[in-house]
């Protein structure tokens, strides 16, 4: 005899009784946990080589790294007990190709390899400016829009990172005195 009421789809096919190794994808659940937990301790590491004298406020500059250590080992601590005790539950259902993208992958790598190899070259704002066009470009790829190689997506996009990155190198150089490489040396390009 079948169950009359079907099973919705956010509700978990395993039960709390079922053993993590027979969970489907428990040992790369594991894995992904303890990943977080070894970046936390590279941070944690990272974090020992830093002064800690106290500054302005009370706060010395290791402060923030040892934060975010502390929060990302509690989170990949997390990640492993909840993998160990019945998977992921609530896991929505993936989304997208069952294939990687590698022509949208190739872009977005492209924007952000020539961002780190132009900034002192070409200065900050025309680099991001960059970066972002070509990471756009590889996202509008990958999500099948037909406008991404037009030349008026390109103006636009072109447009929309000069609009963001301006702004931040604006801040950092003239409002928070944080050197950025820039174009020219007024501090303003």
């Amino acid at each position: 005899m079948t169950d009359p009421s079907p099973m919705n789809s956010s509700e978990s096919s395993f039960s709390p009784n079922d053993a993590p190794s027979t969970i489907p994808g428990a040992r790369l659940q594991t894995v992904v946990g303890a990943g977080g937990l070894l970046v936390a301790a590279g941070l944690a590491v990272g974090a020992v080589g830093i002064p800690g004298d106290a500054g302005y406020g009370g706060v010395g500059p290791n402060f923030l790294p040892w934060v975010c250590a502390l929060v990302l080992a509690l989170c990949g601590g997390w990640l492993v007990w909840e993998a160990r005790n019945g998977g992921y539950r609530a896991m929505a259902e993936p989304t997208g190709s069952a294939k990687a993208d590698w022509s949208a992958a190739v872009w977005v790598s492209a924007g952000l390899l020539l961002n780190a190899a132009l900034i002192t070259t070409l200065g900050f704002i025309l680099s991001c400016t960059l970066c972002y066009v070509l990471a756009v470009q590889g996202l509008r790829r990958a999500a099948g829009q037909a406008q991404a190689s037009q030349p008026r997506t390109w103006g636009v996009d072109v447009f929309t990172g000069l609009c963001i990155s301006s702004p931040v190198f604006w801040i950092f150089t003239q409002f928070l005195a944080i050197n950025l490489p820039g174009l020219t040396g007024t501090g303003w390009l």
